[in-house]
């Protein structure tokens, strides 16, 4: 009986430490692409409940692919539609590769991964916020994009 206490007592002290360890993200998911593309017709959506609009949120879009993708940057959209219905789109560009063609993220084997911040975003009201992230260069389809995510924290 002892030990089976002191078993219980140690994995309440090791679940304690990893859950100590890290905080949690407000929102997370991630989008994995069929046979590694991006068809301009797949847009990843997003849904965040917002429940406190007197904090400041960061955005973090990471992406993820081979090291066989063959353009050095990423046009992307991010298209808002607020609670209340309104639509926002907002471009942005996401380096892969520096000039002298090195990666600019990091790169894990074949895997290299990109994010791009937006920093300090208070959003207007409360309640569900729906974000949804299209690819905008000219190629109907990109290859050797493996999957995309959104990552939204309370801003410190």
């Amino acid at each position: 009986m002892k030990i089976m206490l002191r078993i219980f007592v140690f994995f309440i002290l090791i679940s304690g430490l990893f859950t100590s360890c890290g905080e949690q993200p407000y929102y997370e998911k991630v989008y994995s692409f069929k046979n590694n593309t991006w068809s301009q017709r797949v847009k990843p959506r997003f849904v965040v409940d917002i429940k406190d609009i007197s904090k400041p949120y960061n955005f973090i879009v990471t992406i993820r692919t081979t090291t066989d993708y063959k353009y050095s940057n990423l046009w992307m959209y991010m298209n808002t539609l607020t609670p209340s219905g309104e639509k926002g789109r907002e471009p942005f560009q996401m380096y892969i590769t520096n000039p002298d063609g090195t990666w600019t993220g990091i790169k894990t084997g074949t895997v290299v991964e990109n994010s791009l911040y937006f920093k300090k975003r208070k959003l207007p009201k409360k309640g569900k916020y729906v974000f949804t992230l299209e690819q905008g260069i000219t190629e109907s389809v990109i290859d050797e994009i493996l999957d995309i995510d959104l990552r939204v924290e309370e801003a410190k």
